[in-house]
């Protein structure tokens, strides 16, 4: 069996659901692998440990891999996990007055962002709504996205920016109705990679192409059988149970908002697509989360994409996506 360390970006969530899945149905053992997860601490320090050697792969989201890659790592992204993005804007009925359903209910509203890499998605996204000028999109507390919830919860903000969920964890927590507006579909930027260390993946693409295969079967399992994802999840952390409805929504998010597109259905599963790694590092040029400069078409590679594989050939057929057309 050959040990791979397998960095995540934060503490087990539903997100992750189909990569507990894959270990727990056999697929990393099936391909001679022994996986061992190390829990993180966000997109930037899961691609930094991983482009320092420390694992193998990690999870880490696109903009922190360029972001870490203009500050001279190299993390390398070797599978698209999720095509889109999962920032969204969220908000309390209570608090907006009304259901939010579109970006122009937004003009003259103060908005609240959790990061400086969701804050940046949002003027994007407000930028192509055309009502940036009207819209009071604060700076990022430096007190974490905690303090963002809790101006929602009083009221001083109209809306806070986070990730798909946020606003039905505090609808949970609350008993308060809340509304999330998604925004990756509209911006056509990436989310969640599986990065590698260069060195390992170069040294080691078999391996690289093995983690791959049992990690689509991971996904088309998860998909398929949301439940055993959850419960494969819970194995690992046993806390997660009393928040399983969360965390099922966190993965029903990944799954049916952010990770199927029609490129997905043509080229299979994790296949990168060069128009969106460069349309994201056009965008994150315009600010300061790049220390210099960065070709986004180094930081990915679609190589070790055994594209042969059924379970990546096959992706949208084997999770009951219509193969001849779009959904």
């Amino acid at each position: 069996m050959t040990t791979v360390t397998f960095q995540l970006n934060w503490e087990p969530n539903g997100f992750q659901a189909p990569y507990f899945l894959a270990r727990r149905k056999g697929f990393y053992e099936a391909e001679g692998l022994d996986v061992q997860f190390v829990e993180g601490h966000g997109s930037p320090f899961a691609a930094e440990q991983t482009a320092r050697g420390r694992a193998d792969v990690g999870l880490a989201g696109a903009s922190a891999v360029l972001a870490k890659g203009s500050e001279g790592f190299d993390p390398l992204a070797v599978a698209a996990l999720t095509k889109r993005t999962p920032a969204a804007i969220y908000t309390l009925r209570d608090v907006f007055g009304e259901p939010l359903t579109d970006l122009s209910q937004l003009a003259g509203k103060t908005v609240a962002p959790s990061a400086t890499k969701t804050r940046i998605l949002a003027a994007q996204a407000l930028e192509q709504a055309g009502i940036r000028d009207t819209v009071d999109l604060l700076e990022v507390d430096p007190n974490t996205h905690h303090r963002v919830e809790h101006q929602l919860l009083d009221g001083s903000v109209d809306a806070a920016v986070g990730v798909v969920t946020n606003g039905r964890e505090l609808e949970r927590e609350y008993d308060r109705r809340a509304d999330e507006l998604a925004i990756g579909e509209s911006l056509g930027v990436y989310g969640m990679m599986l990065v590698a260390n260069r060195e390992f993946a170069e040294g080691d693409p078999g391996t690289v192409r093995s983690l791959l295969r049992a990690i689509a079967r991971g996904w088309i399992e998860a998909t398929n059988d949301p439940e055993a994802a959850l419960d494969a999840l819970v194995d690992r952390n046993a806390t997660l149970e009393r928040r399983s409805e969360i965390e099922l929504a966190k993965f029903h998010a990944a799954a049916s908002g952010l990770q199927y597109t029609d490129h997905v259905r043509e080229a299979g599963w994790g296949a990168h697509q060069a128009d969106r790694w460069r349309r994201l590092g056009d965008l994150l040029a315009e600010t300061d989360l790049l220390d210099g400069n960065v070709d986004p078409d180094d930081a990915w590679t679609n190589t070790y994409i055994d594209r042969d594989a059924p379970p990546i050939r096959e992706y949208a057929t084997r999770i009951g996506r219509n193969p001849e057309g779009a959904d």
